[in-house]
């Protein structure tokens, strides 16, 4: 088996990176859970619905939104409709369409889950960095989305 070349700074920074994000994203997603009950799946969706405030939102937008796969986005959709965090409905002016709504509960853990996110991101992250170091964070993700075509930064 081959190992890979630590030493090229690229693939360096690049697994650091990588280890990071896994750490840093599983820490979160623990803590979201045991706080709120909320999933990561139920935290992203929930976070989209409530940028919406009291309008509903179509589900292939929210499914372009997040990037997610139609199947992935329908099993997600209908657990979280299972526990009451959200509604499903026909569109009315296009019986094709589901529209997606937030329920008291689901706003109700969506804004606890997006508190304690954010004093997390603060302690983890803010906390962790200087201002310049947030900086060239927000430089570096930039640059790499706009290398991938993403849209919102091209």
């Amino acid at each position: 088996m081959k190992t890979q070349d630590t030493t090229d700074p690229v693939i360096a920074a690049w697994t650091r990176f990588q280890r990071m994000h896994a750490r840093l994203t599983d820490r979160l997603n623990r803590e979201i859970a045991r706080e709120t009950g909320l999933s990561q799946a139920d935290f992203e969706i929930l976070c989209a619905l409530i940028q919406q405030p009291d309008t509903p939102v179509r589900a292939f937008a929210l499914r372009c939104g997040l990037e997610w796969e139609k199947s992935r986005l329908s099993h997600q959709l209908r657990r979280m409709e299972q526990r009451g965090l959200i509604t499903r409905e026909t569109c009315e002016e296009d019986n094709r369409s589901i529209l997606i709504r937030v329920t008291p509960t689901g706003r109700s853990l969506a804004e606890a889950a997006r508190h304690y996110y954010d004093g997390a991101l603060r302690s983890y992250v803010a906390d962790a960095l200087t201002n310049e170091q947030i900086d060239a964070l927000n430089a570096i993700s930039a640059a790499i989305t706009t290398q991938l075509g993403d849209p919102q930064h091209a």
